[in-house]
């Protein structure tokens, strides 16, 4: 009999209308969850029959609730460093867990904070993964999530980094006087001529140990210095009388730097031995670029250091911050900074296909493809921006008219019921 169809087509829509009603409580609970995606309740019919005939059999309605996980909210301002937010597609790469066994998720909420073991995590609870750097700021990405590991920056503080930078601008007055002694490689260092101009640079070993180095010249020709690199004292090296590096700077007659008929080993690595046992690194020389004015130059003002950089020392507190790629970076207190994790962003090729999860993240499914991570801005992956939140996608005026239409829907389907039971009621009043 039709009238049964009709009921339950009645007790359909009540389900249905029940089930966009709890969509619409989801979203308007959840304005204000950071990186929250909105969902959107449509209707698909129910057919019992589709062939025509003299009688109609009600099939009803179901509810195709819809995940918009594609759209991108608004992005504040955070005044948390570590809080960050991908503008374009893509997702954090998180775990709910510190180990490596832990279940894999992906979220858009990027309030992370660090916990009481060091660890990033954001409020769901989740652990950003990411790719540690090696000494040189490298990773490799073999697209292996099993290759991340939790970001955890508090083992940076009260470490050391030795030193592997010395760059310096110096200007070497042209109109010195030729340096009458004769002189030999060595001769400074060893205490056997006086340089002309000296400047001290302070470095650093693999512990955290300061050491002095002088860089010495002495003006051999016109456009032509000899130049030192030495430790004070001496004993602080393992290399004779503390000599470190030796050899010839040339100048154009502009008074830049000839780096072509300069000696090599004066702008290369300096491999330091410590004799207290220390590791070290190579420490660049960075003495400014041939026919530059950036580094070394010989002009007729005063023989002066203009400006020096020197990188390593002991790490102490330590803020972070987080680059468009997805570098992070600690800048520690005497303003050397030194990056240690490369974030991914993982991105789908159907992003709306992935299963929600409790803590505003998802997990892959059939239906979102295989995912893929890169570096931020890179192969259809948004950028990271630091100090910045994304917003929830919930239009609240939308979300209260909907309210409103399935409310009135839902009464109307309860009116079905009604009605068919009055209908149901007269068949069997007809016994009587």
């Amino acid at each position: 009999m039709s009238l049964y169809s009709a009921l339950y087509a009645g007790v359909s829509g009540l389900s249905a209308e029940a089930a966009a009603m709890a969509g619409v409580a989801d979203n308007i609970t959840n304005i204000n969850t950071v990186g929250y995606k909105g969902v959107e309740t449509q209707f698909r019919t129910m057919v019992t029959d589709g062939k025509s005939r003299s009688t109609y059999s009600a099939g009803g309605v179901q509810a195709a609730p819809r995940s918009l996980i594609s759209q991108q909210g608004l992005l504040s301002a955070s005044a948390n460093a570590t809080d960050m937010a991908i503008d374009g597609g893509g997702f954090f790469v998180t775990r709910d867990g510190s180990g490596p066994d832990s279940s894999v998720s992906f979220t858009r909420a990027g309030s992370f904070s660090a916990d009481k073991e060091g660890y990033l995590r954001n409020t769901g609870g989740y652990y950003l993964q990411g790719w540690k750097l090696d000494n040189a700021g490298g990773y490799v990405n073999t697209g292996d999530l099993g290759a991340l590991q939790p970001v955890r920056l508090s083992d940076l503080t009260g470490t050391a980094a030795p030193t592997s930078k010395i760059a310096m601008r110096v200007n070497l007055q042209s109109t010195t006087a030729t340096y009458s002694g004769t002189y030999n490689a060595g001769d400074m260092a060893a205490g056997a001529a006086t340089p002309q101009f000296t400047r001290a640079v302070t470095v650093y070993d693999g512990q955290g140990g300061a050491h002095q180095l002088n860089v010495g010249f002495v003006k051999r020709n016109a456009n032509e210095w000899a130049a030192e690199v030495y430790a004070s004292p001496a004993s602080d090296v393992t290399a004779t009388n503390g000599l470190v590096a030796s050899g010839t700077v040339r100048f154009n007659g502009d008074g830049s730097l000839n780096l072509t008929d300069s000696t090599p080993s004066l702008f290369g690595a300096l491999n330091i031995g410590w004799t207290n046992g220390a590791g070290s690194s190579p420490i660049r020389l960075q003495l400014g670029d041939n026919g530059g004015l950036n580094g070394l130059t010989q002009f007729g003002s005063e023989s002066a250091l203009i400006s020096s950089s020197v990188d390593g020392g002991l790490q102490g507190a330590f803020t972070v911050q987080v680059s468009e790629t997805g570098r992070v970076s600690a800048l520690f207190e005497d303003g050397t900074s030194r990056e240690v994790f490369q974030l991914p962003v993982a991105t789908f090729p159907n992003p709306n296909g992935l299963t929600r999860l409790s803590g505003n993240a998802y997990g892959a499914s059939d239906l979102s493809g295989l995912v893929a991570i890169n570096e931020g801005g890179a192969a259809g992956a948004g950028k990271l921006s630091s100090n910045n939140l994304e917003a929830s996608t919930v239009d609240l005026a939308a979300e209260f008219t909907n309210m409103i239409r399935f409310q009135r829907a839902y009464s109307a389907s309860s009116k079905i019921i009604t009605t068919v039971d009055d209908m149901l009621q007269e068949v069997s009043n007809l016994k009587r």
